[in-house]
This record gives C-alpha cells, sequence and structure tokens, in this order.
C-alpha cells in the first residue's frame, strides 16, 4: 500500500519478488479481489485493498506493540527511531535540547523529524508518526496528548526600526508591513491572525512564509515587522539585531503539547520518550533567557548612568 512496487514491497520486509508475488496471489485468492492494478510502471488499489489498509494495519500495530510490552525496555540499549512532526519552533527552542539528552542517555535511539502537515490526525491514526507536538487547540480529541509548556506570541523588528519607540500602538501595528507565515499545505491561518479576524481586522501583509525561521531575516534593516513565539525570537536574538515589543493587543497565550497514537499508549519505549519530553519542557520552562536589549539601547542605557553619577551633570 505504501511502497505501490512490488519489487520495493518485497524488499522492505526481505522476501525475494517471486515469493512476493505468490503471497499477493494467495491474497487475491482468499478476498476474491484483484486488490492491486497496474497504472503505467505503479501498482494502485482496489477499492477493496483501501477498505482493507486501515484494519491490518492496525493489526499488525496490535501485534508488535504486545511484543515489546513483553520486553524490559532498556534506553542505552535500545535502537529505535522514533518519527516526530514538529514544526521549526519547536526544533530551534525545545527539541534540541531532547536530541542532546537523548544522545547521553540513549545514544543508539534516532529521530526522523518531519514537518507538520494538515493530515497530522491521521499520520496519527495510521501510525506513521510517534508523536506530533503543536499548540493544543490545533489536536483533536482521538489521540491522547500531554501538555507541555506556554508559550506567548510578541511583536518583534529590526533594532533600527524606529516606529518601535517608545511603544507600538494598535493602530500603527495594524499599518506597518508585515512578514506572516502560513503553515501547511492548506497554508493555514497563524493564531495571531485568526484573533484579528475574529475583531473584524486586516492587518497589512507584505510577505507570506511558509516556517517562523523564514522571519526573521526578512525583517532586519527594513521597518517590517513581525509576530512571533516569543523563545524563537530570543533565539534569534543571539545572530541578528533584533528588537521586541509588546503587542498592543495581546493575544491569547497558547499550549504546545504532544500527542501520540491511541495505540501506542502503553508502549515502553513511547511512555520513555513522553517522560523525557515533560522533564524537558519542565526545565525549560524554568530556564528562561532574558531578551537581548538592542545596542543602540544599550549605549543609552550606559550614557544615562554615566550622566546620572557624573559630578558635572
Amino acid at each position: 500500500m505504501t511502497e505501490r512496487n512490488l519489487t520495493a514491497a518485497a524488499r522492505k520486509i526481505n522476501l525475494s519478488q517471486p515469493a512476493m508475488s505468490a503471497a499477493v496471489a494467495r491474497l487475491r485468492s482468499y478476498f476474491r479481489d484483484e486488490l492491486f492494478g497496474m497504472r503505467g510502471r505503479e501498482l494502485v488499489p482496489t477499492s477493496r485493498a483501501e477498505g482493507l489498509a486501515a484494519p491490518v494495519r492496525e493489526a499488525l500495530m496490535h501485534i508488535e506493540l504486545s511484543i515489546m510490552a513483553r520486553d524490559v525496555f532498556d534506553p542505552a540499549r535500545s535502537n529505535r527511531r522514533f518519527r516526530i512532526g514538529l514544526s521549526d519552533f519547536i526544533t530551534v527552542v525545545f527539541f534540541r535540547n531532547v536530541v542532546e539528552r537523548v544522545a547521553r542517555e540513549a545514544p543508539a535511539v534516532s529521530f526522523e523529524l518531519v514537518a507538520l502537515t494538515d493530515e497530522h490526525d491521521e499520520l496519527l491514526r495510521r501510525g506513521e508518526v510517534d508523536f506530533v507536538i503543536l499548540p493544543e487547540l490545533f489536536m483533536s480529541s482521538a489521540h491522547p496528548r500531554a501538555a507541555l509548556f506556554e508559550e506567548r506570541l510578541v511583536c518583534v523588528g529590526c533594532c533600527t526600526n524606529s516606529h518601535l519607540l517608545p511603544r507600538l500602538t494598535f493602530d500603527r501595528y495594524m499599518s506597518m508591513g508585515h512578514v506572516a507565515v502560513k503553515l501547511g499545505a492548506a497554508r493555514k491561518t497563524p493564531i495571531e491572525e485568526s484573533f484579528l479576524l475574529d475583531l473584524g481586522l486586516n492587518r497589512r501583509i507584505d510577505i507570506l512564509v511558509q516556517s517562523f525561521s523564514m522571519i526573521p531575516p526578512l525583517l532586519v534593516d527594513t521597518n517590517r515587522i513581525g509576530t512571533m513565539p516569543l523563545g524563537l525570537v530570543k533565539h534569534f536574538q543571539r545572530t541578528m539585531p533584533l528588537r521586541i515589543a509588546e503587542l498592543p493587543q495581546p493575544f491569547p497565550a497558547f499550549t504546545e503539547a504532544v500527542q501520540w497514537p491511541v495505540l501506542h499508549n502503553s508502549d515502553p519505549e513511547s511512555l520513555w520518550m513522553r517522560e523525557i519530553l515533560l522533564q524537558e519542557a519542565t526545565r525549560m520552562a524554568t530556564a528562561q533567557e532574558p531578551s537581548i536589549i538592542c545596542t543602540s539601547e544599550r549605549a543609552d542605557t550606559a550614557g544615562d548612568f554615566a550622566r546620572s553619577v557624573s559630578p558635572l551633570s
């Protein structure tokens, strides 16, 4: 079903092509259906095969997890590869810490990180990802989940952007050119845009991008602004001259959460990884970095202090 090629499917389950062809022939006889037909050089499933795919996949997952549950899980000896759907924001701000810890405690464990899609719920249902990490408000109730940490949005611009001083007004926020993100193939409306639309407001968007990490470079040496998670802005402040401005109309904070397939709920390896995620989220929340002050502001502050203590002032 996934390979759409008999040779590739045989290779994946360590069968020869003749053995695979014989197995497919037996399945066709049992189900009294062709199951697959050729379209060009690709195998295309029949409607009967499509209908069998989900229950067969779930049955195989049950068998796999039942076998795994009988073994004592030892992280130090595990060679499990976790497939996780997450955003660039989560990768940079949170998950890199998880990777560093796992490398110490379970050096043979590996990860495949995939971009979040609009079908993350379906990927969980099919067992094609072990976890997804995203805002809780975008999660369905079909699978278990756990809250990781809270995040809030801030306005960000270049340190030279004088329109952010002395404070950003709502009218100025709406009229300035924005670099905005729309995620996924369906280009879903971001959190801040949904909030504004609910108020019947439309901001001026100059540039649309597909990830939060694309916003900061497009702000440097311009008067454009962006709306981003605070943690990600702090990360980019280390290498770019960025100024944080509090939003004139604060948007509600949102909770980042992790979700996993319901069939993995008792999987020892999944339980271990969930514990790692929760512990690292707690550690991150208690070790928040301060925002970096723009160089010009440091100079002004130092000058004000010098003048205040000078006998000539």
